[in-house]
């Protein structure tokens, strides 16, 4: 397979933008946290453009699109919005730009429907199914006493109201775009109902974070849905793509590089994945709570900033090996669900 590679190592600076492909704009926004940056596209149609993803719903960010709209994207109006998936750092302006410039939203309809019910969800303290469920998952009693008292993140916080309506995206759909045919693949695990777009007429892939350079996706369980199998959904859908990745794609991420090695990278992201739940296996001779279970999956020690990332998918692995059949889960004495091999 061919190696993985980056036609640009430099990202675009902030209100700048990079020509990656023929009437394809990559741009660049800052995220408030260890991944401290989102990439976003934009699409030239001729008369308009079409952007791909938005970034966080801040004052900041807002001032970096009136930058952008004002230099790289001036001349044009943009009229579509395509967003990937619901996570924030992709939606999280998509009601501004539907308020404030009139654009048609583009998206899967779960994520639609998904973003719509999290702006609604807003709490002044934790959730009792989410003390519950870290609970169970091994938290311990000091970090869970802290996040007790912490005022609960909120997707409302950087994710603007959307309006009602939009157009939904859906696997097998063909659109067009920056002068070129996509079909529209989607993927789960990391996100419900993530959309990818491969280009009909040439090597593009606007990958979202379904296939991303050097880091791996999330892929977590929650307490909205705690008996999910994320892991299962994550592996099939790699799987699928990776029948569809040729040597010379470029992939146009949500994070890192566009790079180039597309069929490598899957096979990388699949078995990664396949070599942990295979020493978390060989792990589990005791009893062990998803929490426990840190230092054998990520191999390296885990600060607070990455806990609750580390934790839901600890029980991503976890569950689902019990739910392959490949391990025992039981609830101790505690209160934790502890697994072990059968």
């Amino acid at each position: 397979m061919t190696p993985i590679s980056y036609p640009w190592d430099t990202p675009p600076e902030t209100g700048t933008a990079i020509e990656v492909a023929e009437g394809v704009l990559w741009m660049r926004l800052p995220l408030p946290m260890a991944l401290d940056h989102v990439n976003v596209y934009a699409l030239d149609d001729g008369d308009s453009w079409t952007i791909v993803d938005t970034g966080f719903a801040s004052r900041k960010t807002k001032h970096i699109w009136r930058s952008l709209l004002d230099g790289p994207l001036a001349g044009k109006p943009v009229k579509r919005l395509i967003v990937t998936h619901h996570h924030p750092d992709h939606v999280g302006l998509a009601g501004w730009f539907q308020t404030e410039l009139g654009v048609e939203l583009l998206m899967t309809r779960t994520a639609w429907l998904l973003t719509r019910m999290l702006i609604l969800d807003v709490d002044q303290e934790q959730k009792p199914e989410n003390l519950a469920f870290w609970h169970r998952a091994g938290m311990s009693d000091d970090i869970m006493e802290a996040r007790t008292r912490e005022k609960p993140f909120n997707y409302a916080d950087v994710v603007a109201p959307l309006p009602y309506g939009f157009t939904s995206l859906s696997e097998g759909q063909v659109l067009r775009a920056g002068g070129r045919d996509w079909d529209i693949h989607i993927g789960h695990g990391h996100a419900e109902f993530h959309a990818t777009f491969w280009s009909r007429d040439d090597n593009l892939i606007l990958a979202g974070d379904q296939i991303l350079p050097s880091i791996s996706p999330n892929i977590g369980v929650y307490a909205s849905e705690p008996e999910a199998d994320p892991m299962a959904e994550w592996l099939e859908s790699c799987e699928r793509l990776s029948a569809l990745a040729r040597e010379d794609h470029l992939a146009l991420g949500g994070h890192k590089l566009p790079f180039h090695g597309v069929p490598l990278r899957l096979k990388h992201l699949i078995d990664n994945h396949h070599s942990a739940l295979k020493r978390l296996e060989a792990h589990l001779l005791t009893p062990q709570t998803a929490c426990d279970c840190f230092p054998i999956l990520f191999k390296r020690p885990i600060g607070a900033s990455e806990y609750g990332l580390a934790m839901v998918e600890a029980v991503a692995h976890c569950q689902h090996l019990f739910h392959a059949g490949r391990v025992a889960r039981s609830l101790s004495e505690t209160g934790r669900y502890v697994y072990q091999q059968k």
